[in-house]
């Protein structure tokens, strides 16, 4: 954008009104250009947030409503304190406040008095009397921080479902999970396993295959069972246990062609083949244990599981996208959907029941990572949102904000910037709610992980907000109260005993990593990507790298990601012309395999000046790559489980969702040839890389 093309700052009242709802009128670019947001973005984005500022006079009736509001409430809509701190409110001297306790119990607060420093950590109720009565707003006490883990850990990074076993359907499932845990913590040593999100999927044939835009992320899809593991198919009668033997011989047949290099995962047939299965499971009558296991299952997970079973059934009866279901069913306390939710009580039943038995088969992977020695466990990854017609969204559609899109602005990593067509949540919504779908969110994420990732964790600060129809760049920022997002964070990691990682990289705004380390969330850093950071707290591209020794100690170090290419490509360049062709790449090709080069022969003669040999052998650079990573103060190391066996594609290639197989490759060798887990186990490189990674500073 040149500077005639910039738009102009928006009339006052507007910008004032933009404001006070948390939508800024201006940001930095990467380059540090700062650039006012055009009067046509703000009025649509405050739109999304139901405020009609369409023309001046609209937005200054708007705004003087604002101020009344403000003016007019006894209490803000949600307060949040921190342990430890008492908290002023902005109310009148005289009046009387009353804590609710979460545990029932009350604390009466004098009037003219602050919220005092000792109350317990949860989720309460503030009352404050008034001529009319009583107002009340939810309080939340978070704890200041989230401990972080005691000494260094490392473990190998994957996408489960490219992992592959003899004893999975065509993709690799919780099985596997379980015997990658314990293989790599009992053999090897490592702390963790850090995989992919595993939330519940629209059907891969009317979306993409991408597990951060699932349908809904407060429950996992059953696509990741081990059906044979469960206790139900010991108890199937002879002829269904004929048929499920059926099921899988084609489930076998289908991974052959994958492993025989002739296939991409097919999640939607190992979905269909499942389910034919489960169904069968489904009939077995329970045990006592089993049953009592699943009603204590549907109590505590009350209303949220049977919305989300709903609208899985609904979806199966209607489409899959809500927003083409007859209008009457479009949103979950109409009478329309009760009367349907009875109709489909069999299959409303089914989903629940399914639910149950991922989670189940999560705490088992969970605990055996801890059996295996493992001093974390699975560390599970939290998307950053949803499909805008799934599950979640049709459940939560009034904290959404429709009409516009999450994504980020063009930077170092994305030179077009990136929609990635995801309802963001509604700061005020939040805020009205107490912030209790995005802590349910957390809880039930956290109950059966050692650690978890919050991929774009910035977006508990601001989410750039783009107008649907509009360009990326012409989007803007929308604000959420840090305070609250951080504290509901610490307190449900707190409660459930796990460690935080946040994907920060990116445009990152300054002070970001500071404060997210202050509250013990552990930043990730990427050794190509680490380079001395602009003024605004940014990693400038053209800077010069960060030696390890000056990484950050707080953070969870790698040599890639899902999203970027594998240590083999890097090394060998082959990474270059594959973005380029998709236009991924500003310069010519020439030119950025000139810059690839460059950058792979500066780490080198960094690793080697650091006393890690490289040599000319491609394992034996990988190796001392990661034995360079070791040498930074990290906390926890993370190896990419595909570096074991050279593969050199990557599981994405952002910005190509149609041109490219994305999240469908199994993982392979150098030769692209698809390997099996039991392979990756026994490969020379995972006993060298673990030694590597285990060898730096405790």
């Amino acid at each position: 954008m040149t500077a005639t093309d910039r738009p102009e700052p928006a009339p006052e009242a507007l910008a004032e009104l933009a404001r006070a709802k948390g939508v800024d009128t201006w940001y930095r670019a990467a380059d540090g250009t700062v650039t006012p947001v055009s009067r046509t973005t703000l009025t649509r984005v405050l739109a999304a947030l139901d405020v009609d500022a369409s023309t001046p006079e609209q937005a200054r009736t708007a705004l003087e409503e604002h101020r009344r509001d403000q003016a007019a409430r006894p209490l803000p809509p949600c307060v949040i304190a921190r342990a430890g701190r008492p908290v002023r409110l902005d109310t009148a001297a005289d009046t009387r406040l009353v804590v609710d306790l979460e545990d029932g119990g009350t604390r009466d607060i004098p009037a003219g008095q602050e919220l005092p420093a000792d109350l317990p950590l949860g989720y309460h109720t503030l009352r404050a009397a008034t001529a009319d009565g009583w107002a009340s707003a939810p309080l939340i006490v978070a704890p200041d921080r989230i401990p972080a883990p005691e000494r260094r850990g490392w473990g190998f990074a994957a996408q489960l479902y490219s992992v592959l076993s003899d004893d999975s359907w065509g993709m690799g499932d919780l099985g596997d999970l379980t015997t990658l845990v314990q293989w790599s913590g009992r053999t090897l040593g490592a702390d963790f396993a850090l995989i992919n999100p595993l939330h519940a999927m629209l059907p891969a044939a009317h979306a993409d295959h991408s597990p951060y835009w699932p349908s809904s992320r407060h429950f996992p899809d059953p696509v990741h069972l081990r059906v044979d593991a469960l206790p139900e198919y010991a108890a199937l009668t002879d002829a269904d246990r004929a048929t499920v033997r059926e099921l899988r011989a084609r489930a076998d047949r289908l991974r052959t062609r994958v492993l025989d290099g002739g296939a991409l995962i097919d999640r939607d047939t190992v979905w269909a083949l499942k389910r034919a299965a489960l169904e069968l499971l489904h009939r077995v009558s329970p045990v006592p244990e089993r049953l009592c296991s699943y009603r204590d299952f549907i109590a505590r997970e009350g209303q949220e599981l049977t919305d989300f079973a709903t609208a899985r059934a609904i979806a199966e009866a209607h489409g899959p996208d809500w927003r083409a279901w007859p209008a009457e069913l479009r949103h979950p306390a109409s009478p329309a959907v009760r009367e349907e939710r009875e109709r489909l009580a069999a299959e409303v039943e089914f989903h629940r029941w399914l639910a149950w038995l991922v989670d189940g088969q999560l705490a088992d992977a969970q605990a055996a990572a801890e059996g295996a020695g493992m001093a974390i466990g699975v560390v599970h990854d939290l998307a950053v949102g949803v499909h805008p017609g799934g599950a979640e969204a049709w459940a939560l559609q009034d904290c959404l904000a429709t009409g516009v899109a999450a994504g980020a602005p063009p930077d170092a990593f994305s030179a077009q910037g990136q929609n990635w067509r995801i309802p963001p949540w509604r700061p005020d919504a939040l805020a009205r709610t107490g912030y209790a779908p995005y802590a349910a969110l957390l809880r039930r994420l956290f109950r059966h992980a050692g650690a978890v990732r919050l991929d774009h964790v910035m977006g508990l600060f601001r989410l750039w907000w783009i107008p649907e129809g509009s360009g990326i760049g012409e989007g803007t920022y929308v604000r959420y109260d840090r305070e609250a997002m951080l504290g509901v964070l610490a307190l449900e990691a707190l409660r459930a005993g796990v460690y935080v990682i946040g994907e920060d990289l990116g445009t990152v705004e300054s002070g970001v990593r500071e404060e997210l380390a202050a509250r013990g969330v552990l930043g990730t850093s990427v050794l190509w990507l680490t380079r001395e950071t602009t003024p605004f707290g940014e990693e400038d591209p053209g800077g010069a790298i960060v030696p390890a020794h000056r990484w950050r100690r707080p953070c969870l170090a790698t040599l890639t990601t899902h999203d970027l290419p594998s240590t083999a490509s890097w090394l060998t360049g082959d990474h270059v012309e594959p973005r380029h062709r998709h236009g991924l790449l500003p310069g010519s090709l020439a030119e950025e395999r000139k810059a690839a080069d460059e950058l792979r022969a500066t780490w080198l003669a960094e690793v080697a000046r650091a006393g890690c040999a490289t040599g000319d052998d491609l394992s034996a650079q990988l190796v001392a790559l990661h034995r360079y990573l070791a040498r930074s103060p990290a906390l926890l190391l993370a190896a990419w489980l595909p570096d074991l066996v050279g593969d050199l594609r990557s599981p994405n290639l952002p910005g190509t969702s149609d041109a490219q197989p994305n999240w469908q490759l199994p993982v392979a060798d150098a030769d692209g040839k698809p390997v099996t887990l039991a392979r990756l186990s026994t490969a020379p490189l995972a006993r060298e890389v673990a030694t590597a990674l285990a060898g730096g500073p405790r």
